[in-house]
């Protein structure tokens, strides 16, 4: 299943304009509320009409406005799911599967007894939906959304209104029917974390644009600018002069500290004396401990803890420089902390990869 998805419109004072892809995978626009993901999705699914674009799904265009054409939303073959579920109270579970279905009576209950087996709501059927769990509620939306035989199924923060325990058994059987039914998915979130767990390719919008699309690993890794490296959560952004550069590595003067960079291969290095800000996420930080001497190895300083948080499994840590540096956030596991010793010592060294150190120009 493929979506091309290319829209330009409106919406009162909001000014949308945005572009990506899916092909066989889950594609999840990630941004902060208002930033244009809900309206992607009503394009897509026919409710909100652009004024310029097109949108095609599986090789066949649905919107094309050069064209004139504006599929209606029971034409597109989509499932879709919103944040409120919007389930019909007065329908059984079964009901509310079936509901758009298309088929006689036995093929539409045939199909509605294998989704609602693939769904673990056996038994369920002829329960009204306010007799469930909200996570059984969540499961027959998805249920319903699939049950059109959906080729594309679009999810508007489907989990949001959940517990953890139940956000991640849902994530965990969204994976799974991915996987089995072979489904493409846009998926609506402003979690980090849901992001960063269910994306194959991510799409982080801004006041109604995608600043980056691209495959999870390389937005979270290598931001295009300041501004997508502070929505998608990393911690360590500071501005540097560039000294030299070459096909793979380039060198940055960041507060009186050379730090030695990886290359980004396919972009131009930046020219020196040129200003750009230098990334790094607080995951990959390595944490050493200082024994005093000199101070080894590249990209490595000594800093002071200054504060620290503990969040469950993971401890953060705010470093400040001894000399010369930047400072520093550091994220680390429950269990390193533990054996390092890490609330029994303030000084440390500070390694910072060059592979993890990402370089993009200056905002």
């Amino acid at each position: 299943m493929s979506l091309e998805f290319e829209a330009t419109m409106t919406v009162g004072a909001f000014h949308y304009e945005a572009a990506f892809e899916a092909r066989d995978e889950i594609v999840v626009l990630f941004g902060h509320s208002g930033a244009g993901k809900s309206l992607t999705l009503q394009a897509i699914a026919g409710l909100l009409r652009p004024q310029s674009g097109r949108i095609v799904i599986d090789g066949q265009p649905v919107v094309d406005t050069t064209r004139g054409i504006d599929l209606p939303p029971q034409r597109r073959h989509v499932g879709y799911v919103v944040q409120s579920l919007a389930l019909f109270p007065h329908l059984t579970v079964a009901e509310n599967v079936a509901f758009g279905m298309n088929g006689d009576r036995a093929s539409r209950a045939s199909r509605t007894a294998r989704l609602l087996q693939a769904l673990g709501l056996e038994g369920t059927g002829d329960r009204r939906p306010r007799t469930l769990s909200v996570g059984q509620q969540q499961r027959v939306a998805l249920a319903r959304a699939l049950g059109r035989e959906a080729r594309l199924l679009l999810l508007d923060e489907p989990f949001s209104a959940l517990d953890e325990s139940l956000r991640t058994s849902l994530r965990s059987e969204l994976l799974r029917l991915r996987a089995e039914l072979g489904l493409s998915i846009v998926f609506v979130t402003h979690d980090l974390r849901e992001a960063h767990l269910l994306a194959d390719r991510l799409a982080v919008f801004d006041a109604g644009r995608v600043l980056q699309f691209g495959p999870r690993e390389d937005v979270f890794r290598r931001p295009s600018s300041r501004r997508v490296a502070e929505l998608t959560g990393v911690a360590n952004i500071a501005r540097g002069v560039v000294r030299e550069a070459d096909e793979t590595s380039i060198t940055v003067d960041v507060a009186g500290m050379a730090l030695v960079c990886g290359a980004v291969p396919g972009l131009q290095a930046p020219s020196p004396g040129s200003a750009v800000d230098v990334t790094i996420r607080a995951e990959r930080v390595n944490l050493r401990r200082f024994r005093g001497g000199g101070i080894p190895g590249t990209n490595t300083l000594e800093a002071r803890i200054v504060e620290e948080y503990a969040y469950g499994s993971t401890h953060t840590l705010k470093f400040a420089p001894v000399g010369p540096g930047p400072a520093l956030e550091v994220e680390i596991a429950a269990r390193p902390y533990e054996v390092l010793g890490v609330a029994g010592q303030r000084d440390w060294l500070l390694e910072l990869p060059p592979g993890d150190l990402h370089v993009m120009p200056a905002s």
